[in-house]
């Protein structure tokens, strides 16, 4: 076991898979001698070559395109798109080719590539390097879609997603690549597991895409979350004093409908918390799923909290955050009701 961020932790899986497996290739915008923008691919070009770790030009579109024919040879790709922003113009590659190659083949041919992409605020980027689409992608057939909240699961996951026959696009919330906090910018960790504080496995283990975790057990609601938001859900639930259960959803496409289920089912109330602007965000999918599976069950409306339908603001994008007093008067106001 190794103490770990995000960073490393992530930097740790691609050096086991390309350690274990030589058809794991790594490429995209900086991430070969520099080691990528947020250092998340340093060293492994060194030590595995200029072949399997290598620098793309400017050309999202080009890089999952190449990522696809690559699937279809052999290889196991896992490309970054430097900023979630800039990942649209190789959308048409990643749904009309890749997400489609399964079932247009007929089984014939799949596309094992992985997407890896910062996403959401907390560098001050502003509208261009901030954005959370998860929802876009979660609503394309054939695509899983992830997102850790620790390094423990983000190295365990991204093995996993390398590991698949089909593509994944796995988000990296860059607000906690340096480690994990209790929700304020201004203040560190409460520790609530090891994992949580980085203590990670130095050789291969895989989390299956599609479980849940409660990282907090609760009898009083239920809220789910999953990226940043964990870490702000539970300084959210220290500051409410309320008895919540708390689940990280980890993957987001496969979704764990039955832990879900389970925990709004026991505790009759729920509150969904996500970065992403309200509409049409995942927590809309996550209330209607709730509301067919759960309704004889249900106390009180469940609640969303969300970033705001606005264009990401620059200077007051802590104001844009859901926060700990935010989200407490949800838990509040869904007691309440």
């Amino acid at each position: 076991m190794s103490r770990m961020n995000m960073i490393q932790a992530i930097n740790s899986a691609l050096d086991t898979m390309m350690g274990r497996d030589e058809k794991v290739v790594i490429f995209g915008e900086d991430v070969g001698y520099f080691g990528g923008v947020f250092r998340c691919t340093a060293g492994l070009q060194k030590k595995y070559g200029k072949r399997r770790c290598f620098d793309a030009p400017i050309a999202e579109g080009g890089i999952l395109g190449t990522a696809v024919g690559m699937g279809v040879y052999g290889l196991r790709p896992v490309v970054e798109i430097q900023f979630a922003d800039y990942i649209y113009p190789a959308f048409d590659q990643l749904v009309s080719e890749a997400a489609r190659l399964r079932y247009r083949s007929a089984g014939g041919f799949t596309a094992p590539l992985t997407v890896r992409t910062p996403c959401g605020g907390g560098i001050f980027g502003g509208q261009t390097h901030s954005q959370s689409p998860e929802a876009i992608f979660t609503h394309v057939c054939g695509l899983k879609t992830v997102m850790p909240s620790n390094p423990y699961d983000a190295k365990g996951l991204l093995i996993a997603a390398i590991e698949d026959d089909d593509p994944v696009v796995f988000f990296e919330p860059k607000r906690i690549y340096n480690g994990p906090f209790d929700g304020h910018h201004d203040k560190p960790l409460t520790p609530w597991s090891k994992h949580e504080l980085g203590e990670v496995p130095d050789d291969y283990y895989r989390i299956e895409l599609g479980k849940a975790k409660t990282v907090r057990e609760g009898d009083a609601l239920t809220v789910l979350a999953y990226g940043t938001m964990v870490h702000v859900v539970l300084a959210a639930v220290i500051e409410s004093g309320i008895d919540a259960e708390v689940i990280d959803l980890r993957s987001l496409l496969p979704l764990d409908l039955d832990a879900i289920v389970a925990s709004v089912s026991k505790t009759g109330r729920c509150v969904v918390v996500h970065e992403a602007t309200r509409t049409c965000g995942f927590g809309a999918e996550l209330v209607s799923l709730i509301q067919e599976n759960c309704f004889y069950y249900l106390k009180s409306p469940i609640a969303r909290v969300t970033g705001w339908d606005t264009p990401y603001p620059h200077a007051f994008e802590w104001d844009y955050f859901p926060g700990p007093k935010r989200v407490a008067k949800a838990l509040h106001k869904a007691m309440e009701d």
